[in-house]
């Protein structure tokens, strides 16, 4: 009786009224994985290819300007993990309500992450107004960089209501399987980057040349594109949900259920910011030149080049495990859970080999001086390691999330990021000089990966065993 009732089909009313299967339900694990999959992976993928780009094309006015945006990333990935915290608990919920067919809870954390979305844009503008000068002059001494880091900085701040609502509507359309129109939307504000990139900075067809700050203007008019894209296709195509913002009001439990499970994550994504931040401190102050820490920047720009993937890979998870577990089928989540693993890891380990077999190829990319060369040559074949532990890691985090166990996620991002990280840098760099910081990468790495193991144990036990 019991596997009878597993097997079932997950049936969910239409707006027509009539029930028909939710694909997250019924559909082949594999096949739906890969189909949900693919979309966010390429989209990720053209997320991180313009990212690059940006860099490149920012190289090109010499290493002061690739130094200023490289350290302008802390508060960059401090936006986003506000933005993608923020879906991270609206998509689980979303989705999870629709497994236990509670359309009108779907609906309420849909509109309470639009609402969230609004009031973060305010307070990071704020912050980001008056704070961004004082930033740059917590890292450098060097003038040109703190000029061109300040004004890259307050132009993604002031604006950055168009990354929060681009990520949010995107995050809507994935928690009902629409993986390929939020594909298209990212794809949309992409391409406006791409394009507007070298005209903005270089000046070209009549425009004015900007510099540093056009690759900021170019950066903030795909997101705003991107967000209106996204609105529009979640009017038009996400029938699952209903955003009715004239009947909205502000649920403060619902608020609480969404952060309960996205905080953590907020906090698993902003670390990455304080250990870039500490990391790049660290790197000048012993090697005395700004050449260790634009070949820190460079890894970070190639290393999310791989890791977007596997983290496209693992947002299209975290919706079909969510769905799983609110329709009690634990056969499924943890087949969705294995084959992810497998695709991530693979992923990986291609990076990972491009890193050790082709690190100047990489380096000519951004390019680097023959300083910058001889130093990131050795420093990304021992960082590259790293990658192999890290698709286990992404994967088993988005695992966690989708269980409505994001503590796990946050200690294992303090464990690779801060909690070994910092103090074997720091140490190693101390006492055997800056080239010896890059082995604390895998190290933490794989101490993350001890963490990874201990907490799938404990929720197989305490969770997955009552279903």
């Amino acid at each position: 009786m019991d596997e009878q009732k597993l097997e079932r089909p997950v049936e969910e009313v239409g707006v027509d009224g009539v029930k028909k299967e939710n694909k997250m339900g019924a559909m082949p694990i594999n096949k739906l994985l890969l189909s949900m999959a693919i979309p966010m992976m390429i989209s990720m993928l053209v997320q991180a290819l313009y990212n690059i780009v940006d860099s490149i094309f920012v190289a090109k006015l010499g290493q002061n300007a690739f130094n200023a945006v490289s350290f302008s990333f802390p508060v960059q990935n401090v936006i986003i993990a506000i933005a993608s915290g923020t879906g991270v608990g609206m998509n689980a919920l979303i989705s999870r309500s629709l497994g236990e067919k509670n359309q009108e809870r779907a609906n309420g954390f849909a509109m309470h992450g639009l609402f969230l979305a609004l009031i973060s844009s305010v307070l990071v503008m704020l912050v980001g107004g008056f704070g961004a000068e004082f930033f740059f002059r917590s890292q450098t001494t060097n003038e040109q960089v703190i000029q061109d880091g300040t004004s890259y900085v307050l132009i993604c701040s002031l604006l950055s209501f168009g990354v929060m609502g681009q990520i949010i509507f995107e995050r809507l359309l994935q928690s009902t399987g629409k993986t390929t129109l939020s594909m298209l939307t990212q794809g949309f504000g992409a391409i406006i980057n791409l394009v507007l990139d070298p005209i903005l900075i270089f000046g070209l067809l009549g425009c004015p040349k900007l510099g540093v700050a056009g690759a900021a203007w170019a950066t903030v008019i795909g997101q705003i594109g991107a967000c209106g894209l996204g609105f529009i296709l979640n009017i038009k195509y996400n029938k699952e949900l209903s955003l009715n913002f004239k009947k909205f009001r502000v649920n403060g439990g619902m608020i609480k259920e969404i952060y309960r499970i996205g905080f953590p994550s907020i906090l698993m994504q902003s670390i990455g910011s304080v250990m870039t931040y500490m990391m790049n401190r660290l790197l000048i102050d012993i090697e005395k030149t700004e050449t260790a820490a634009a070949v820190f920047g460079a890894y970070f720009k190639l290393q999310s080049f791989v890791i977007m993937p596997v983290i496209g890979l693992g947002n299209a998870l975290t919706p079909i495990v969510a769905f799983n577990l609110g329709a009690r089928r634990k056969d499924r989540m943890k087949q969705a859970y294995r084959l992810g693993l497998v695709y991530a890891i693979a992923i990986m380990l291609l990076g990972a080999s491009a890193m050790i077999f082709c690190p100047k190829l990489l380096l000519q990319l951004f390019d680097a001086s023959e300083a910058m060369m001889g130093m990131g040559e050795t420093a990304f074949r021992i960082v590259a390691v790293a990658l192999l532990f890290a698709g286990y890691c992404i994967t088993t985090s988005n695992f966690f999330q989708a269980c409505g166990k994001s503590v796990y996620s946050l200690l294992m991002s303090l464990t690779r990021q801060l909690i070994v990280l910092i103090p074997l840098a720091y140490l190693f760099g101390y006492t055997l000089g800056y080239q010896a910081v890059w082995y604390a990468v895998p190290l933490a790495e794989l101490a993350s990966v001890v963490v990874a193991v201990f907490g799938y144990r404990s929720i197989n036990k305490k969770l997955l065993a009552n279903l």
